[in-house]
């Protein structure tokens, strides 16, 4: 079936941009080739072409193209059919077995759910290689997902060793070979090397095998750089712990990702910030200058090479350690170029203002910027920059003034003995800052808030019906598929009260676009029924196959000459890839997408972006998030909002609100961490959304924070969020259901003490939740007041989302 118009502006639109989330980690001049030609070409990728990672993070577009196809379709003749076909029968067979395996003993929901994002690793396997043709191409693909975390084992960051074989094969064999990495996050590339051109195409979207194509060929130019640094995974820190069921310790406080590795002075393989395109660039710096507290700072960049493309320029300031340990560099600003000719320049700025990059100081409860020399560093990776300036500050300078409110980690923060000395070459300018030009912002705290009206004048059960979500006893509900306005989208608020005014939310999961029934029909009461198992396609792989039509029977189907209608969506590329570009601009056009399909379709809110930190490369979610670095994180995420909130009514919903860093028992796990790293590096993207972008909605994660369940956790919600960040839409849970609830050491969250703390929705709810809630309203474990002020936040932003959107009818 064609696609629509929509769909054809849309996937173009795919196809022209993710060029710029790409990168090259090694390249030759071999590549791009001037025409298509004969290739072989092999990998578990190549024809298995993944599209983004497992879970929520989904999307059910039309059609899918892989690299087997797109270069097909690009005018190639690939000659190594035979090793596809064989591989491909190999892979069905060893997955079959290993579902068995993996399927025994499993009883419920709880069960299941436990399952979920399971990764089969990649089998060895005994296939001859000895195909001819003009180019080789190995592609190497790596799934990860939802609900279960990656191993350092081969199969999976690891490379297996017929893969490491046959990679090395290639490239000595043939003249051009490129080596395609189709994975949502770092692999072990330390025992391939010696490999000449190493392309990260990542996981792009449904149309991976079209942008290949385009890349191999020259049409378009990578232009992305790497947002989380890439290494032997024995080199990463083991300071702190992973993957505990209960009990993870970030010890290694604020020294995450590149800031450990500069400031041990560890080499990566392929730093942070790093990465190659087809030309090379020279990157100079005009001058800087200081206006009251923003540094500014001019550069000239030159395209050196012979294909036109983009450079990312990035600025890093070495901050003076005084009574806080500062890692090496952290970065404050970056910028993207306009596509530029061969030989052509340009002059481009960046600029931060120093407020932004003072540390939290838990002893004193105020970030602070300490006296002392501020090194500015310019270049094009965290390992590639130079020193080209010296902001002075004349004395210790207090931004803003907090509250310790995030519970005790139970331990002290890990520091280096010692970080390498700054080489600070005579004659770089310096500006002096005095330190009464910063001014100090005083939180404050336990605001007041208003109570609408027509709240006030609600019954108990009414009440808490508003706290509560749109809940129903059937299996949708506990994979996030429930709506009845949206067939396939996650859920709904409540619809108790539409018949008074209050109107239903409609919210899709994401990140990586809409996921939705590609069809469905409306039932005589009037609810969007989905057509086929694209709700459980989540957990389909676990999930016996008689279980699987039992579901299908017990739904319902449209009648004869029942209309059925359609509503695919696009994919984008998953998070991580859109960081990759380093372009804000571009994830505001990708913002804007999605919020063009959300009109379409009548999605109130958009259940992403995500932006949790990559603090670990075995977190088996990281592929739906943004960076290890929470500025660019922040900048990412603030981009997309902007876009998708550009349309009148539609919204975003931050995400996981906080500290979800693992998979793991992600329902139970604590995450202990201090002060300093929750406000420097967890929590610090959140608030550049906030500030940058208004985001309406933020959703907490289903971990616990130093005891507590960020759903419950008011210091969380209420203090840093609405008192420091100035957030002023609704909280709401991840989706909470009771079967899935208190795997190990700590219980599940309760609904009323999320409303307690300021949440202002569980969702989907349960009948249980809702008397739980109402029960603890009676009995004074939750106030009326609280829930009068939740359900005030609920109230006024569904009638101003409904408003906009009506106003567009």
């Amino acid at each position: 079936m064609e696609n629509s118009d929509y769909e054809a502006k849309h996937n173009i639109l795919v196809r022209e941009l993710a060029p710029e989330c790409t990168l090259f980690l090694k390249r030759d001049g071999s590549f791009p080739l001037s025409a298509p030609c004969r290739v072989a070409l092999f990998g578990n990728g190549a024809r298995d072409t993944l599209r983004g990672g497992t879970g929520s993070g989904d999307v059910n577009s039309r059609n899918s193209v892989s690299i087997e196809e797109g270069l097909a379709e690009g005018g190639f003749e690939v000659t190594s059919k035979k090793w596809l076909d064989a591989y491909s029968e190999l892979k069905a067979e060893r997955r079959k077995a290993w579902l068995k395996e993996l399927r025994r003993g499993v009883k419920g929901i709880r069960g299941i759910a436990v399952l979920m994002g399971a990764i089969m690793p990649e089998p060895d396997y005994d296939l001859p290689i000895d195909y001819d043709g003009d180019a080789a191409i190995y592609v190497l693909s790596r799934i990860s997902g939802e609900g279960s975390d990656r191993k350092p084992v081969r199969g999976d960051i690891k490379l297996t060793e017929t893969e490491v074989r046959d990679i090395l094969a290639l490239n000595s064999r043939f003249d051009r070979f490129l080596l395609v990495l189709n994975v949502g996050g770092p692999v072990d590339l330390s025992e391939i090397m010696e490999v000449r051109n190493i392309l990260l195409l990542s996981q792009v979207g449904a149309l991976a095998g079209n942008i290949l194509s385009d890349i191999i060929l020259g049409i378009s130019c990578p232009s992305g750089k790497l947002t989380t640094t890439w290494s032997s995974v024995d080199d990463y820190q083991n300071i702190g712990d992973f993957g505990d069921k209960d009990e993870t310790h970030y010890k290694e406080g604020i020294y995450v990702g590149y800031r450990y590795f500069d400031s041990i002075g560890r080499k990566p393989l392929f730093p942070f910030g790093f990465g190659l395109s087809y030309t090379r660039f020279g990157i100079e710096c005009k001058g800087f200058s200081v206006d009251g507290t923003v540094v500014n700072v001019t550069a000239k960049v030159e395209n050196l090479g012979s294909f036109k493309g983009k450079e990312v320029v990035q600025l890093y300031v070495s901050i003076p350690s005084g009574r806080l340990d500062q890692p090496y560099q952290i970065l404050a600003a970056f910028t993207k170029t306009r596509s530029l000719d061969k030989g052509e320049c340009t002059d481009v700025n960046v600029s931060f203002d120093l407020a932004d990059i003072a540390s939290y100081n838990s002893s004193k409860e105020s970030y602070i910027l300490e006296k002392g020399d501020y090194v500015l560093r310019l270049g094009n990776s965290s390992q590639s920059n130079s020193v080209i300036g010296i902001v002075s500050i004349s004395g210790d300078a207090t931004v803003r003034k907090a509250r310790n409110v995030l519970g005790d980690s139970g331990f002290e923060d890990w520091r280096p003995a010692s970080v390498p000395a700054v080489e600070i070459l005579d004659g770089t300018p310096v500006i002096d800052v005095d330190a009464s030009v910063f001014e100090t912002v005083v939180t404050r705290y336990d605001r007041e808030y208003e109570i609408d009206p027509f709240i006030h004048g609600l019954s108990d059960e009414e009440l808490c019906h508003i706290n509560i979500g749109r809940y129903s006893k059937g299996p949708l509900s506990v994979i996030g598929n429930a709506s009845r306005k949206v067939a396939g989208a996650a859920g709904d608020f409540t619809d108790v009260l539409v018949p008074k005014g209050f109107p239903q939310i409609t919210m899709a999961d994401g990140p990586a676009g809409l996921r939705l029934n590609r069809k469905y029909f409306i039932d005589k009461d009037g609810s969007a029924v989905g057509i086929g198992n694209d709700a459980i396609q989540i957990l389909a792989d676990f999930i016996p196959g008689f279980l699987i039509k039992l579901i299908s029977l017990m739904g319902k189907k449209p009648k004869r000459n029942q209309p059925v209608h359609e509503q695919y969506c696009t994919m984008i590329p998953i998070g991580t890839a859109v960081a990759q570009s380093f372009d804000v601009e571009l994830a505001r056009k990708l913002g804007d997408m999605i919020g063009s399909e959300m009109d379409r379709f009548r999605v109130d809110i958009w259940l992403a972006p995500a932006l949790n930190i990559h603090r670990d490369i075995r977190c088996g979610r990281n592929f739906e998030y943004y960076s290890e670095d929470p500025l660019l994180s922040g900048k990412i995420a603030a981009a997309i909002t902007a876009g998708v909130q550009s349309h009148p009514g539609r919204s975003v919903t931050v995400k996981h609100y906080a500290a979800n860093n693992q998979e793991t028992n992600r329902y139970g796990s604590n995450s202990n961490v201090s002060e300093r790293a929750m406000r420097d590096i967890y929590l610090k993207g959140f608030g550049i959304v906030v500030r940058e972008s208004d985001p309406k909605y933020v959703m907490t994660s289903y971990n616990l924070l130093n005891g507590v369940h960020t759903a419950e956790h008011r210091g969380l919600i209420e203090n840093v969020r609405r008192d420091e960040y100035g957030f002023d839409g609704v909280v709401m849970t991840d989706w909470i259901v009771g079967g899935m609830q208190g795997m190990g050491k700590y219980g599940g969250p309760v609904s009323t003490n999320i409303a307690k703390a300021g949440g202002d929705v569980m969702m989907p709810g349960s009948e249980n939740d809702y008397k739980t809630l109402l029960e603890g309203l009676r009995n004074g474990s939750v106030s009326r007041k609280q829930l009068e002020i939740n359900a005030t936040r609920m109230y006024r932003l569904a009638r101003m989302l409904a408003e906009a959107q009506r106003s567009l009818d």
